[in-house]
């Protein structure tokens, strides 16, 4: 240091120290001439002495011009340059006892190091690197001649083929590891771009394969719309076939009998029969017997009003009887006219409906299940996560205040010894 440091009025004491040591490594009976005048004799004679104690204060200089002013604090009681050198080391490399964890921490992460599959060469290197050199910051001794087999070991296994030719090709005994990263970041450059290649190849096929899948998707939409269609023109087509017939009556809404009860309280509940035999399997238009012959009456001067003569009464009564049965048969022939082919037509048209329903809501029903299984797998999936993200930031955060608690304890015992000396330097004052 060419100047001395420059006066600090807010860390006077810092400065006061770091210029006294300046002013000493540079000559000693400088200082004694500052602090105590020109005309005083210092109680040091001895020139070699005084170059130890020069030499001393020259190293304590330099020292304090390379640390901040936290860590100059942390030093300040310190007499010599190598008390500041010690309390440095034991403060940021640690005891014996916290080396040897560091170490074993070390060795450990060495020994489990792996590649994952898409990590990047530079990357890995990057933290192999970091390791090694940890390693041998705190163990001189630690050479391990297998740096080169221990990373080829730890590449991810789409990288095998590589290292079999490594292997077969070169003498990895003599190998360095950086010639080694160098072969495999140029084999790197090599996969990356065949593996572009392939995923163009692929977004094409995943383009193509989307357009068809929207196009089923749409016809399936479209077959079952037209579907939907198809049953609501069946059932408008029934209610049409009814209603032509006069067999589809809308009931009101608290009317829940059926349609042959509803027609039968309309007749007074009377069976059909046939109006000529009086059987009641069949109607007057299947009947296999003939009609009878009635009488024939021929329009000569007033027969037919002597024919009629007494029994007028009676005649008028059976042929008002005559007129209003007719009338009877009339109304059920009306009611019974459905052509029996049309309906079972319908209803078989109404049946194959039906089932195209069953089945289709049974289709549903099992792709509901399936996605509800999937929804299940994948929140199950993202609990599993959240808990190892978590055990994993737990196991970070302990070691971390491991670490600080090693550092602390470090910190306690030196300043436990700096009491002790400042009390023996006390007591020697005194």
């Amino acid at each position: 240091m060419q100047r001395p440091p420059l006066f600090e009025a807010n860390g006077f004491i810092y400065w006061k120290n770091r210029f006294e040591t300046y002013v000493k490594s540079k000559d000693i009976d400088l200082w004694y001439i500052i602090v105590d005048g020109d005309n005083v004799v210092t109680n040091i004679k001895d020139d070699d002495q005084k170059k130890l104690i020069g030499k001393n204060n020259e190293a304590k200089m330099m020292l304090y011009n390379a640390l901040p002013k936290k860590e100059y604090e942390r030093v300040f009681l310190c007499k010599t340059a190598k008390d500041i050198w010690q309390s440095l080391i034991v403060t940021h490399q640690g005891n014996s006892q916290v080396k040897d964890n560091k170490i074993d921490l070390l060795v450990q992460q060495y020994e489990q190091f792996v590649i994952s599959e898409d990590e990047i060469i530079d990357n890995a290197f990057a933290r192999f690197n970091t390791i090694i050199t940890s390693l041998k910051a705190l163990d001189e001794s630690f050479c391990s001649k297998n740096f080169v087999r221990k990373f080829l070991r730890a590449l991810h296994p789409k990288w095998r083929a590589k290292v079999t030719a490594i292997e077969e090709s070169k003498d990895l005994s003599s190998m360095s590891l950086d010639e080694l990263i160098g072969n495999l970041k140029v084999h790197e450059m090599v996969m990356e771009k065949d593996s572009e290649l392939v995923r163009g190849k692929k977004e094409k096929v995943k383009s193509i394969a989307l357009k068809a899948r929207v196009q089923s998707s749409d016809d399936e939409e479209s077959t079952s719309d037209s579907d939907d269609e198809e049953y609501a023109m069946a059932v408008r087509d029934f209610k049409k076939f009814f209603r032509r017939r006069g067999k589809f009556v809308r009931q009101p809404k608290d009317d829940k009998k059926n349609f042959r009860k509803d027609r039968d309280d309309r007749k007074g509940k009377v069976e059909r029969n046939c109006y000529r035999c009086g059987d009641t399997s069949h109607l007057i238009g299947e009947c296999p017997k003939p009609p009878k012959s009635k009488p024939q009456q021929a329009f000569v001067g007033g027969a037919w009003s002597d024919y009629e003569g007494d029994d007028d009464e009676p005649k008028n009564d059976d042929i008002a009887l005559m007129a209003h049965n007719s009338n009877e048969v009339l109304s059920d022939s009306s009611y019974s006219s459905i052509d029996d082919d049309t309906l079972q037509n319908e209803y078989n048209k109404l049946c194959e409906l039906s089932l195209k329903i069953i089945n289709k809501n049974k289709f549903l029903k099992t792709k509901k299940e399936f996605l509800e299984n999937e929804v299940y797998e994948l929140k199950e999936k993202a609990k599993r996560l959240e808990k190892s993200k978590g055990i994993e930031t737990t196991c970070k955060s302990c070691e971390e205040l491991k670490l600080e608690v090693e550092k602390l304890k470090i910190t306690q015992n030196d300043l436990i010894k700096q009491t002790t000396k400042f009390k023996k330097f006390d007591k020697s004052i005194s």
